[in-house]
């Protein structure tokens, strides 16, 4: 049977029009989302900004920002602030699980795992008629493993610790977004933690504050209650240039379907020959419990220039006196204090420590319990709030004349 030409044009142009609607979000509108803690949103914000992100706006748990493919790239290996970097395929109306399911199968799965591949799904629900977050996970998985049966007969396997691809499911006021998760895993998890001791600090939580004391190198840098030295690796990080993610082996971004293995390597190249040399003493750090010392050593030993941060075994109270310094620590508290310890004795002796031995200084002390803020002998010049990575604290700032 002979088909006009034009007929066959039309079905053509039809089948375009049809392609085209099954575009991802982040194919259309080259738009990203970063799970970010609301009380470092701002420094986030300026953060993705810096790095190429445009037209970034603040939602509820995080911020939108749009990224041409390098800068998107570019923002998953280096921020040292943003928990996940989510890429949102499709979102849709969700009030009922049938709805749920629909939307999840609309997706073309296959490209993005096959049945031999595993895959993970985390998922969050608020102010919607779904109202578990574990269910509308499970509605999920469904879609995606009757989506294969129908296809192969065969189905993909959950793999919660080491999966092929991690998807992201998040329903807000009836409304769902289903992504796929660009880092394969939270960013806090820089992979230099190789000892630890207890109750350690997020590395988030470090970076922040680092950036909120806005060192910079000029000054040296002393923490002298380092634990396992996460504010000291944080601290080189930023000084050397370090991209925050150097250790991480694979990459959720790399399974997406239009994923461009030359453009990555360029993006990571140009950041890794962008590392710098950390000069010798510009950062120290110092714990009365050799177990910490040694696992900051341990931490510090994997990073680039770890070795130039001098790591000394000394209570804080017999440290050689300073000038013209940056103080950054998080003292031990609750589970990290001994239960024969008097704490308002204790952080009296980091005040006089803090006026009698760091004249000219600057302290930035996180308190992870900020009921201990009073007991310091000394005038803050600021409070900042600090909730993240499950901790509810302050960031205190002193000015030491």
């Amino acid at each position: 049977m002979n088909i006009p030409k034009k007929a066959i044009l039309q079905k053509g142009q039809g089948r375009i029009r049809k392609l085209a609607k099954l575009k991802y979000i982040y194919e259309r509108e080259s738009r990203y989302f970063a799970q970010v803690a609301e009380s470092v949103k701002n420094l986030a914000l300026k953060e993705i900004q810096d790095l190429g992100g445009k037209n970034t706006q603040r939602v509820f748990r995080g911020i939108w920002f749009e990224a041409d493919k390098s800068t998107f790239y570019k923002i998953v290996y280096l921020s040292r602030l943003v928990s996940r970097v989510l890429v949102p395929l499709v979102e849709f109306e969700c009030k009922d699980k049938d709805a749920l399911y629909k939307g999840a199968r609309t997706i073309r799965w296959e490209e993005f795992l096959t049945p031999k591949k595993t895959f993970s799904i985390a998922a969050n629900v608020s102010e919607s008629q779904i109202t578990h977050s574990n269910f509308a996970g499970l509605r999920v998985k469904d879609a995606i493993a009757d989506y294969f049966r129908d296809r192969t007969n065969r189905r993909p396997s959950v793999n919660t610790q080491a999966p092929w691809i991690m998807i992201n499911v998040h329903i807000h006021k009836d409304r769902a977004t289903i992504s796929i998760d660009a880092g394969l895993g939270p960013l806090h998890k820089r992979g230099y933690r190789e000892a630890r001791v207890s109750a350690p600090m997020q590395e988030t939580v470090a970076a922040a504050i680092i950036a909120l004391s806005g060192w910079n190198g000029e000054e040296p840098l002393l923490d002298p209650m380092c634990g396992s030295g996460t504010l000291l690796c944080e601290a080189l990080m930023h000084y050397s240039r370090i991209p925050a993610q150097i250790f991480r082996e694979q990459f959720g971004f790399e399974r997406l379907p239009d994923f461009n293995a030359r453009e990555w390597e360029t993006v990571k190249a140009a950041a890794d020959e962008a590392i710098r040399p950390l000069p010798r003493g510009l950062i120290r750090g110092s714990d009365i419990a050799e177990p910490s010392v040694e696992a900051t050593r341990t931490n510090l030993m994997g990073l680039h220039h770890g070795g130039e941060i001098d790591v000394e075994l000394s209570d804080f109270r017999q440290l050689k006196p300073m000038e013209n310094a940056v103080i950054v620590t998080n003292p031990p508290y609750g589970i990290r204090m001994g239960k024969d310890q008097n704490m308002k004795l204790f952080y009296n002796d980091l005040g006089r420590f803090l006026k009698d031995q760091c004249k000219s200084c600057t302290a930035y002390i996180y308190f992870g319990d900020p009921g201990f803020i009073k007991h310091v002998p000394l005038a803050p010049s600021w409070k900042k709030t600090l909730e993240i990575g499950g901790l509810d604290g302050k960031l205190v700032k002193y000015q030491l004349y």
